[in-house]
């Protein structure tokens, strides 16, 4: 069964770019762009108001030298999706603060979120160093480097990191998508099972293994999968974006080169 690359691709590329939307781009997030809703998604413990953000602001403008206000304040735009506004922040404060860790990963983070992904990878890679390397700032180097479309050099982050974190359930959630992008589905498949099998895999992890299940056409399982953790609606709305991802493909001229491919097209999975 062929399934369109374009579309797999903008499902999955989605993925990692809404990585940054809900945490940060070292976790897994929510497709963008695609009509598969909640996939990746968890329920947000922390809501925050639009009052939180102007109370936050006003202090932020008060003082602008405090280093934890200002990230709280970017990371309260970011939650808000504000992303614009939370760069300029995290920019000015990155200039007071060149050799800040947290604040340039914080930044680089939100270049990422927002697809200024060249400017993020040189961010994130000053943010921490070879000696001290922080696993969740090379999640987030690998989500960048996928959403760059390197992803061999995506997948070295995310084991990097893997070395420090073994199991982290949101990094091999990352390493499983950026198999699937690089069409290698049965690594893909495999390391999404892990994944979810981890103490603290949460909805995000079990519906992107959903997702990978249906680029390999196990529509029923993953459609079991998606029922876990959403509502009725959105379950029943998943299963036939599945289904119609999983239908296959026409291509006329595919004739013309038997044994191959058609291009933009997976391989049989």
């Amino acid at each position: 069964m062929r399934l369109p690359l374009r579309l797999a691709g903008v499902a999955l590329l989605g993925l990692l770019a809404s990585a940054c939307q809900s945490r940060s781009p070292e976790t897994t997030g929510s497709i963008g762009g695609f009509s598969l809703k909640n996939f990746g998604r968890a329920p947000d413990r922390n809501v925050v108001s639009l009052g939180d953000v102007d109370a936050l602001g006003q202090k932020y403008n008060a003082d602008q030298n405090d280093v934890g206000l200002a990230l709280r304040y970017a990371q309260a735009l970011r939650a808000t999706n504000q992303k614009p506004q939370a760069v300029a922040v995290l920019q000015q404060t990155a200039l007071r603060n060149p050799k800040n860790s947290a604040v340039l990963a914080a930044y680089g983070k939100v270049l990422g979120e927002v697809g200024r992904f060249t400017e993020a990878a040189e961010v994130l890679q000053n943010a921490h160093t070879p000696a001290r390397p922080d696993w969740r700032v090379l999640s987030a180097q690998g989500a960048v480097a996928d959403q760059m479309g390197d992803h061999a050099r995506a997948q070295g982050f995310y084991e990097a990191a893997l070395k420090i974190q073994p199991n982290d359930p949101t990094v091999l959630s990352n390493l499983g998508l950026s198999f699937a992008l690089a069409k290698q589905l049965d690594q893909a498949e495999a390391v999404m099972r892990v994944a979810v099998a981890q103490p603290r895999a949460d909805a995000r992890v079990r519906q992107n293994l959903a997702l990978v299940l249906g680029l390999r056409g196990k529509i029923a399982e993953a459609e079991e999968v998606t029922r876990g953790d959403l509502s009725p609606e959105d379950a029943a709305a998943n299963a036939a974006s599945l289904r119609a991802m999983s239908a296959p493909v026409r291509q006329p001229r595919a004739a013309k080169y038997p044994g191959r491919s058609p291009a933009g097209e997976f391989p049989p999975g």
